[in-house]
């Protein structure tokens, strides 16, 4: 079974207006809600593959009564601890140029989180765990690590899907795949990547510091997929970017929905790039046969 933890949902309101202009009134020409997150994100990809998964994590108040309900209206199961704080509301503003406005999140007590840790304590060998995106403030910034250092004894596939320190902090405990972008791959080393070569060299480092696998994205440039086998790049397909959110939540969807049934690396690289891909040219996540459409356009080389 596939697990996603979010410790921080939203429900992501996205509003688009006609020449916004800040002091006024403004006119709502179109708006959607979504359940938000990056590991709800990676369940709603792996729900529209047609694979299952069970989110956990923290909600509370309308907001996540709204987030649980969405969810298990699709399909997906949940499982997620009630907290006594509202879920927060993240703003996205799409007008001449795009503008987020993103909510804090309530605080999670020690004892909440014990609780889920108890339930990923039921975990095995044959589950994969999703540790995705940003954490509270009020939580410790090595929480994905605790939470790794619990599952090394049932030897969990855990993928963590994080930036800076919180990354770094992973990689001891031998974490099954990460995700960084070009972006955060510079951050995180604090230096400047100007070439495809560098990419590669400083993926191999968090190979060599402790990840079993690593996938790059570069946006337009396609990915890089770091593994045992070897490196591999997956050429980006074409077609018109609509939506910059949750395009790497689907990489990782995709790439486990494909992974889950068969275990080839490669070919569940070439379905994350293709979901990504599928994501970045919609107004919401990925379906399946979008996915399927554009499987042929990427072309997955060995580069050695």
């Amino acid at each position: 079974m596939i697990y996603t933890v979010t410790f921080n949902p939203s429900v992501d309101y996205i509003v688009e207006v006609e020449n916004f202009v800040s002091g006024t009134v403004n006119r709502v020409k179109e708006d959607h809600k979504y359940p938000g997150g990056k590991g709800i994100n990676v369940s709603r990809v792996l729900n529209n593959l047609g694979v299952k998964s069970k989110a956990l994590g923290f909600i509370g108040g309308f907001t996540g009564e709204y987030i649980k309900s969405t969810l298990e209206s699709q399909g997906i199961d949940t499982d997620f601890i009630t907290v006594n704080e509202d879920t927060r509301i993240n703003i996205k503003l799409k007008s001449n140029e795009e503008t987020e406005i993103n909510g804090v999140g309530p605080k999670i007590e020690n004892e909440k989180l014990n609780e889920l840790f108890n339930k990923l304590g039921n975990l095995n060998s044959e589950d994969f765990l999703v540790l995705a995106g940003n954490v509270q403030k009020t939580l410790p910034r090595d929480i994905y690590a605790q939470i790794q250092k619990k599952c090394l004894d049932t030897n969990v596939n855990v993928i963590v899907d994080t930036t800076g320190e919180a990354l770094l902090n992973s990689l001891k405990y031998k974490p099954f795949l990460i995700k960084p972008n070009n972006h955060e791959l510079a951050e995180i080393f604090e230096t400047e990547i100007n070439t495809r070569d560098e990419i590669i060299y400083y993926g191999k480092k968090l190979m060599d510091m402790g990840a079993q696998n690593v996938i790059i994205s570069m946006a337009g440039e396609g990915a890089l997929l770091i593994c045992r086998e070897g490196v591999y790049h997956a050429s980006a397909p074409k077609g018109e970017v609509k939506n910059s959110v949750g395009a790497g939540d689907s990489m990782i969807g995709g790439f486990l929905a494909k992974y889950s049934k068969d275990t080839s690396i490669v070919e569940a690289f070439r379905w994350g790039a293709a979901s990504g891909s599928a994501t970045a040219f919609s107004l919401d996540l990925c379906k399946k046969d979008h996915v399927e459409r554009l499987l042929n356009e990427i072309k997955v080389i060995k580069l050695g």
